[in-house]
């Protein structure tokens, strides 16, 4: 029985396409407008793609038409404009149902037209998508009217369905090394139904299923980055495929972050002012958080690994190399990408899970009763020629720490407890805008979300508060610490705008960034009591009745670094 061809739009890295590739699929054809993920298409699957506007098959059938005629149909457009982290879910979506809506109109023609051989498709996308997309289009929402009639369809008549068609798959489901869920819809035409694959895994391995991979396996027996030259033999961690290290490309080069890029994520990840705690560094217990396209050091998504070297500061911790990213996405260790470092990055987070795509190629043969094929279909030998290996085998050099902008915002709390936080900032978090003297400031924030109550705190306040300090066990010596020594390393506020911009203090004063980060270790070091105040006299906290006394010590000393910055 001859293969069943595809044809990829969107394509990218071409991770959908290497899932139906390793069920025994033949790959034709795949389109995408970047360059880069074209060369790496064309590498990995030895086909002659060129880069391809998809929105060129908007307004035109002849374009539609020509395309080759395949079995299968799968795409994933670009999910950046429909995913909410980008300008916190504000961003425009119009492009995103735009180029989802042409891809619909792709299908809906091969599906429909006379003699059509189209099998299944599928279309894979972020979960927010699903906001934004019609439950069902008619040949008309399509713009295929004309089409229609011309075939003699009803131009009201539904196109493609996606009501019923539609499922969320978390990746790790399908034995993926991450968490990652993503919408799916399609349909096996013949049934006309979209078919979701049964699960292979679970968290508990529950029901005859595996245990959900986890970083700590992948890591177990795979070389860290740091392993010196050789030439013995490497395992995949997902495949029987075995290479030796010296074929193994973009794993072996240093990916340590800066302590001012590694702290800032941490600080977002454990201590957000109204978000849930996150893991730091990553829990190798679980499997992996979502891989992104953006590789980022210094935000509450980055994925940040315990670095293997014995390193303090620049560099104790470390992003995935390229290659560790590609494995959780699923890709054989024999897979390249094509460009540069942030180039591949972008492919590999942009990539569709292959484990995924192959649970839903292995359930298209069996719905469609063809023969399983006994063994995946991979590549056994690398293909290095023209791929801008990353390996260099050589420690960096942290000589270039990353500087903030000039007059950039600050905002920093010490601890986030009793649903308080007490923040020092640059600018009035109320207002949102910086005063023309350049202040500091220090403000209490009530609740989460947008809309929490925010109460001003005047400079000197600190005073007013400090013989309620002194009733509580540990606070004599708090205040010891904070008047004697901590006070003296605060500058006023140009300096402290100055250093917070450099991201590191010098030999007089300390950076704002670690003035509020002592504060926070002090405060656990001397083991305060966890007990809360009842403001009856006294009424500081105007928004609670019951504060936990930790905050009483934060309140003192944000408001000390404020006053004193201010004074200056």
């Amino acid at each position: 029985m001859s293969k069943l061809r595809v044809i990829d739009f969107f394509c990218g890295a071409g991770g959908f396409s290497e899932g139906f590739r390793q069920m025994g699929y033949e790959i034709v054809y795949g389109f995408d407008h970047w360059k880069p993920a074209v060369d790496t298409y064309n590498h990995n699957f030895s086909l002659n793609c060129e880069v391809k506007n998809i929105l060129d098959f908007k307004h035109s059938i002849d374009e539609i038409e020509k395309l080759p005629n395949t079995e299968i149909i799968i795409g994933s457009p670009p999910c950046v404009s429909f995913s909410s982290s980008n300008k916190s879910g504000n961003a425009d979506k119009s492009l995103g149902v735009d180029l989802t809506e042409t891809f619909l109109r792709i299908v809906a023609v091969k599906k429909h037209q006379p003699n059509s051989v189209l099998k299944a498709w599928f279309m894979e996308n972020v979960v927010n998508s699903k906001r934004y997309l019609q439950t069902a289009y008619t040949f008309k929402d399509l713009g295929l009217s004309e089409w229609a009639n011309k075939n003699r369809i009803s131009p009201l008549k539904i196109a493609i369905d996606l009501y019923d068609n539609t499922t969320i798959i978390n990746s790790a489901d399908y034995g993926s090394y991450q968490a990652r869920k993503r919408v799916i819809s399609g349909e096996i035409i013949k049934k006309g139904k979209l078919i979701i694959p049964k699960t292979t895994h679970s968290e508990n391995g529950l029901d005859s299923k595996e245990k959900y991979l986890t970083i700590g396996k992948m890591k177990k027996n795979f070389p860290h980055p740091f392993t010196k030259k050789s030439d013995k033999k490497i395992n995949d961690p997902q495949y029987q495929l075995q290479i030796t290290q010296n074929q193994l490309s973009d794993h072996f080069y240093d990916t340590g972050i800066y302590r001012v890029e590694w702290k800032f994520s941490k600080y977002w990840k454990t201590n957000h002012p109204f978000m849930g705690k996150m893991a730091f560094p990553e829990n190798e217990n679980k499997p992996s958080r979502t891989i992104t396209a953006t590789k980022i050091a210094n935000s509450r998504e980055s994925i940040i690994y315990k670095s293997e070297l014995d390193r303090i500061g620049d560099g104790a911790y470390r992003l995935p190399t390229v290659r560790e990213a590609a494995i959780i996405m699923g890709f054989p260790i024999t897979y390249q990408f094509i460009g540069a470092d942030n180039n591949k990055w972008r492919l590999v987070g942009n990539a569709v899970c292959c484990s995924v795509s192959r649970a839903f190629a292995k359930m298209v043969l069996e719905e469609l009763r063809y023969t399983i094929p006994n063994n995946l279909v991979l590549s056994n030998e690398p293909n290095l020629e023209g791929v801008t290996n990353l390996n260099s085998y050589k420690l960096k050099v942290f000589d270039k720490p990353p500087v903030k902008n000039q007059g950039s915002r600050f905002r920093r709390h010490a601890i986030k407890d009793g649903n308080i936080t007490v923040t020092l900032s640059n600018y009035d978090i109320e207002k949102n805008t910086k005063s023309a003297e350049g202040k500091w400031f220090t403000s209490i924030q009530y609740g989460t979300g947008k809309g929490f109550p925010i109460q001003k705190i005047n400079d000197n306040f600190y005073k007013t508060i400090e013989n309620i300090i002194k009733e509580y066990k540990g606070g004599k010596e708090f205040l010891k610490y904070i008047n004697n020594g901590f006070s003296e390393k605060i500058g006023n506020a140009k300096e402290m705008q100055k250093l917070y911009e450099l991201q590191k203090s010098n030999t007089k004063y300390t950076e704002p960034t670690d003035l509020v980060d002592t504060v926070q270790d002090i405060i656990e070091k001397l083991n305060i009591q966890n007990i809360e105040v009842i403001q009856n006299k006294i009424k500081v906290f105007r928004h609670k009745v019951k504060v936990p006394v930790k905050q009483f010590f934060a309140l003192y000393a944000i408001n000390k670094i404020s006053t004193i910055a201010n004074e200056n």
